[in-house]
């Protein structure tokens, strides 16, 4: 199942890291991974996991993600950022038409750095979808413009690699490298378990001042 040892992450793996918090499994793996904040789901209750696709596409044209569309395996979340020039958060890159297309593929997901639009649409649908904003404009398609499909990409100081094992909730994204994901899936797990009896603890009367050995008001 380790992702270390086979170079992939595994659809056990996957499923292991889908039924986690993306909090949990970012703390887990030593804080990192954790894309900015402004990227959450475009409706609530939306969540991903699978292994990543990046993508790099002009703000302004989603040519290069109907192209990833194609590249895409079954299971992979698309993971799109943006290189230079207009802003990315003013356009609507993509909608419900794109996301039909990708249901059809079997991708997972899509988790961008840019505006999409359709975000009732896609809900229906059953098509999640993290971005920073909704916008109504509509994008171009130069055949010219400067993009990749598979080639790392880096969000918000976060490299993502294909292949790297996301996860998103409506807490948030996280990417965690191939080499980390089965080890931070099984801590997360562990972090869980001590989290209930924690909560255990709590319900027979505990603080938790008492239970993290906090000072209270006062002491030092």
């Amino acid at each position: 199942m380790t992702a270390a040892t086979t170079g992939v992450v595994t659809a056990e793996l996957v499923r292991e890291a889908a039924a986690l918090p993306a909090a949990t499994l970012h703390e887990a793996a030593g804080k990192i991974g954790a894309l900015p904040a402004a990227i959450g789901p475009v409706r609530p209750g939306m969540r991903v996991a699978g292994p990543a696709l990046p993508v790099l596409s002009p703000p302004g044209d989603n040519l290069w993600l109907h192209r990833a569309i194609y590249a895409a395996e079954p299971g992979d979340v698309l993971v799109v950022a943006f290189g230079d020039g207009a802003d990315p958060l003013e356009y609507g890159h993509w909608g419900e038409v794109m996301a039909v297309a990708a249901l059809h593929r079997g991708i997972a997901g899509l988790v961008t750095s840019g505006g999409v639009r359709d975000g009732d649409q896609m809900a229906e649908r059953g098509f999640p979808v993290f971005a920073p904003s909704l916008c109504i404009r509509g994008t171009g398609k130069d055949p010219d413009g400067r993009g990749s499909v598979g080639a790392p990409v880096r969000i918000g100081g976060v490299t993502v690699r294909r292949g790297d094992l996301v996860v998103a909730d409506g807490d948030g994204v996280v990417v965690l490298p191939v080499a980390d994901a089965a080890g931070a899936v099984r801590a997360a797990a562990r972090r869980e378990a001590a989290e209930q009896e924690i909560f255990d603890r709590l319900a027979a009367g505990e603080t938790s001042l008492d239970i993290y050995r906090l000072p209270a008001e006062g002491e030092s």
